[in-house]
């Protein structure tokens, strides 16, 4: 939104009115009154609501909870910037038995409500997860709702036998959950398979005699995973649904309707975590499901779906198998939950990751598709730390995370969220610096609402650390570094009321072949999850399209087979739904299989105006069933488009209104089309963009290991550009200027460092210049005596010190420091010349981990990650200045001394407590962190020039 202000008496008065809805800035405070600067400042970026504001999981362990201190977690959590949290119940601490409260009980609605009620009068909100631990189930879940397994027995008969023992399932713990007998067919050597389901008595006796020849007979039992629900939490134990079944579904809801009595108790959202429902690849009504949707009886081939050959009717038999599969999981449990939600007036918020179907289609099925961070992914930011014994072996993939944005863009969901840092690094020693290339590397792959993972309810009475989940992130109000966790909120915070404002503004669509992922011979069930992107994504063509057009400054969403048939198209642009932004270009990377339907589709799109670019033609269809004529109808629209050369290893033919393009260079391709990429990426700087009314908004993060100062080129014609920092919250006019409907913006990024344009196609009025630091003179290092003194922490405060060199804590003469954390202050006196410069950047050097500055008594602000600097001209005066820095260290040195003094504080049920690679927790062996302020702390001169208000390049100030 633009403002315009005829004085700096209104902007005064305009400040007042911000000051209770906006986020906090880096302060500009003078005597308690907000500065005309800061109030423009404000006013640039968009008003917060609670949903832009990170949210957290809340675990409550054994729901062990009470008002009293669900009141004050709540008040702290807002205080540091939560916006909402989801109440996840699980296992409880060990002592505590007594406070256990059942989930869904009375007592349990109550604490519900309690939380609802606190979190309203901190403008927070409330989602909860619908079920203990994971995944859905409960003792509502009978054996009859279970997840299920097809379990095939085998016995051999020859001509003129008859079959002497019972047709009865021989694992006597399936006897226990009422195992069915299902279907018996009959295979003969010479090829005849007989269905021999019909002449089974009640009591399992098989009532035929085989004729001559070889015979293998096949009985087919829906069986039961017996998976109980991981985690559960008292109330909550039980076995897991069955997902594939409607009736289970509708059964497994039941307790929900009851408890919450037709009322939704203020619950925004109900949560459903990944698909962890191991070895279901069955339920009771398959067969029938299959015949319906496949269109041929699966019996027949029994023993092809459980066949270990690698032939290609193993492979299109298990391509239906699992596209069945995806399509009851849509039809069975999606749609009954979302109905069950949107009548109790909340929405639904899914990860579909890990499930066996359609990803895309599973994400659309709910209001808030949901991705999850898993891990931690390598950047060549200088001096970030990461530990090779602290990491796991898994990087998130930022195509893995656009499965769940594309859904939310195709059709035309705004909000896109994403459990965050689970498992980022080892217990007690993750670092904001850490932690924020990894959230903007979830913002660039489109999500804009996060959730932490997570923040454990604790009481008060329970000596530190309180309680804990057993993965990490462990952010809780223990954790030494939530003094200046607000800080790091203001920052996702400020991103995210930038990526909720708008729509997506993706121009390709890029169709994802999930039949190649589906027709693979190995296996039954395929679970289409985060650990597994080496088997099913990273060697794929589509994967290596959509990487390269990425890192070539395209931006993409991604297709499904459904999401094109429920497709338009409006003067020449993809409509894949009524509120979902528009498409240019449609691209069909190279597959095995595609159907004849969906190509149809395309080249229909093509003839309504649209642009479709493929690879390949697609040679073969998937599945089985009524294959050659589906393969001729393929060829017949294969063969039905005549190209001609275009050049340059393109061909084109004209479809009715619009165009087909064949090229293996799919880049060639878009420019022949003159579909421009981005070509900021160029610098290596990485990009997502949003539209609204009066232009576009441009979030850019330098994940590079060198610092950007140039001018970079947005593919908008702006009239100006507005440049937001939400590292400061400093806004500005940027230097730009506008020539053949592209803009030129220059930027200057270090390592590390993010930024927001705002290109808008109106003038920007009486806006302040943003300025630009040019001519660096001689750093100084801030030298003299440091005094150091500890605030709060543990496990006890060491004496305050004198430092003439800066140095960890570990490293001090009181050994206290070696175990300690928690935050000290530092203090010193420095002086600055009479001769002020334009502007003056501090440079903290090393951190461990996380600062907070003053000037002069003025708050400067948070400094909490790489590279550790701000500008702080406009807080100093010539001659003698004081500043003050508060620094938090990790939890990791005082959890290490616990461990040595073999001090108990984990006793937990169930997994107890874990390290990183999931092996019994031991912080004794560690070797202490550095902590505290390490330096050398710096301040560097410069002279600046500003952003012009006309648009044009910026002219030169002091």
């Amino acid at each position: 939104m633009a403002f315009k202000y005829r004085s700096l008496a209104s902007l005064a008065l305009f400040a007042t009115l911000l000051a209770n809805c906006r986020q906090p800035q880096a302060s500009t405070v003078v005597s308690g009154a907000i500065s005309a600067k800061q109030a423009q400042t404000e006013a640039l970026w968009p008003e917060v609501k609670k949903e832009n504001r990170p949210w957290t999981r809340w675990w409550w362990m054994g729901n062990a909870v009470d008002e009293k201190n669900i009141d004050r977690l709540l008040a702290e959590y807002a205080k540091a910037g939560i916006g909402g949290v989801e109440i996840a119940p699980i296992y409880g601490a060990k002592g505590h038995e007594s406070r256990y409260l059942d989930f869904l009980s009375p007592q349990w609605m109550a604490m519900l409500d309690a939380t609802v009620k606190k979190a309203g009068s901190l403008n927070m909100g409330v989602d909860m997860t619908q079920g203990t631990g994971w995944p859905f189930g409960g003792p509502q879940v009978t054996p009859e709702h279970a997840a299920s397994r097809l379990i095939l027995q085998k016995y051999a008969l020859n001509g003129g036998q008859t079959l002497t023992e019972k047709l009865e399932v021989k694992d006597p713990k399936q006897k226990e959950v009422g195992v069915v007998l299902q279907a018996v067919m009959a295979y003969h050597d010479k090829g005849a398979i007989l269905n021999l389901t019909d002449k089974v008595s009640p009591e399992g006796k098989l009532n035929w005699k085989a004729p001559a020849g070889t015979w293998e007979i096949y009985a087919a039992f829906n069986g039961k995973t017996r998976q109980m629900v991981k985690r559960a939490a008292p109330g909550g134990v039980g076995y897991t649904l069955d997902h594939l079944s409607k009736t289970a579904t509708q059964a497994y809801l039941q307790p929900f309707t009851q408890a919450f009595n037709g009322s939704n108790h203020g619950v925004r959202a109900f949560y459903n975590d990944s698909y962890e429902v191991y070895g279901a690849d069955w339920s009771a009504g398959f067969f029938e499901e299959f015949q319906k949707r496949r269109g041929y009886d699966l019996r027949p081939f029994l023993r092809e779906l459980v066949s270990k050959e690698h032939t290609e009717k193993v492979a299109r038999l298990k391509s239906d198998y699992r596209e069945t599969m995806s399509e009851m999981l849509y039809h069975n449990f999606y749609t009954p939950w979302n109905e069950w939600a949107h009548k109790h007036k909340s929405l639904t918020k899914n990860q579909s990751h890990g499930s066996p179907g359609n990803l895309l289609d599973l994400y659309a099925a709910v209001d808030i598709p949901e991705c999850e961070t898993f891990g931690s992914s390598y950047f060549p930011i200088p001096g970030l730390r990461r530990d090779s014994a602290d990491v796991r072996n898994v990087d998130p993939d930022p195509i893995m995370l656009k499965f769940a944005s594309s859904a939310a863009h195709v059709t035309g969901k705004n909000l896109v969220s994403s459990e965050t840092f689970t498992w980022l690094g080892e217990h007690f020693k993750t670092s904001y610096s850490q932690m924020k290339p990894e959230v903007e590397q979830v913002f660039l792959s489109g999500v804009n609402h996060v959730f932490y993972h997570g923040v454990t309810y604790s009481p008060e009475e329970v000596a530190w650390p309180g309680w804990l989940f057993y993965a990490s992130l462990n952010m809780t109000p223990a954790n030494s570094l939530w003094p200046q966790f607000n800080g790091f909120n203001q920052y996702i915070t400020r991103v995210q009321s930038v990526l909720q404002a708008g729509k997506a503004d993706n121009e390709i669509l890029v169709y994802w072949p999930i039949h190649d992922v589906w027709s693979k011979p190995e296996g039954m069930q395929m679970m289409i999850g985060v650990h597994e992107v080496d088997e099913w994504l990273h060697p794929t063509q589509f994967y290596k399209q959509s990487k390269g057009l990425m890192e070539a400054g395209y931006s993409v969403d991604f297709v499904s087979d459904k999401m094109l048939h429920q497709s338009s198209v409006n003067n020449g642009q993809i409509m894949t739904a009524a509120a979902a932004p528009e498409h240019k270009v449609l691209v069909l990377p190279q597959s095995k299989y595609m159907a004849e339907t969906t190509f149809e589709r395309a080249i229909q799109l093509a003839n309504e105006g649209a642009t479709v670019i493929i690879e390949q033609l697609p040679t073969e269809v998937p599945g089985l069933h009524d294959l050659e004529n589906r393969r001729q109808k393929l060829q017949q629209v294969t063969k039905s488009l005549s190209f001609t050369d275009a050049g340059n290893g393109i061909r084109q033919t004209k479809a009715g209104k619009g165009e087909i393009l064949l090229s293996k260079d799919i880049q060639k391709a878009l420019a022949y089309k003159n579909i421009q990429r981005e070509a900021l990426t160029d610098t290596g700087l990485k990009f997502t963009r949003r539209h609204i009314g009066n232009g576009k908004y441009y979030y850019l993060v330098n994940h590079t290991a060198k610092a950007i100062d140039t001018t970079i080129p947005l593919n908008v014609a702006a009239q100006s550009v507005v440049m937001l920092d939400p590292q400061s919250g400093n806004a500005g006019l940027a230097a730009s200027s506008t020539s053949h409907e592209k803009t030129t913006v220059r930027v200057q990024m270090k390592p590390g460092e993010a930024l927001i344009l705002k290109a808008t196609t109106q003038q920007t009025p009486e806006v302040i210049a943003w300025q630009y630091l040019d001519n660096a003179g001689a750093p100084s290092e801030v030298k003299g005596t440091w005094s150091l003194r500890f605030t709060q922490g543990g496990p006890e405060l060491p004496a305050e010190q004198k430092l003439t060199q800066l140095t960890s804590w570990t490293e001090l003469p009181d050994k206290k420091g070696e175990s300690f954390s928690g935050t000290g202050e530092y203090t010193i006196t420095f002086e600055v010349p009479a001769k002020k410069a334009a502007e003056y950047v501090l440079d903290l050097g090393k951190v461990n981990e996380s600062a907070k500055v003053w000037i002069n008594g003025q708050e400067v602000g948070y400094i909490n990650s790489i590279p550790f600097q701000a500008r702080v001209g406009q807080y100093l005066k010539p001659g003698k200045n004081t500043l003050k820095i508060e620094v938090a260290n990790l939890m990791a040195n005082r959890i290490r001394h616990m461990d040595q003094q073999k001090i108990q504080w984990r006793n937990y049920y169930e997994i107890n407590f874990v390290n990183i690679n999931y092996k019994p927790f031991d912080a004794s062996v560690w070797q202490p962190m550095p902590s505290g302020l390490l330096g050398p702390v710096t301040l560097t001169p410069y002279s600046t020039s500003a952003g012009a208000v006309s648009g044009s390049l910026g002219r030169k100030g002091n």
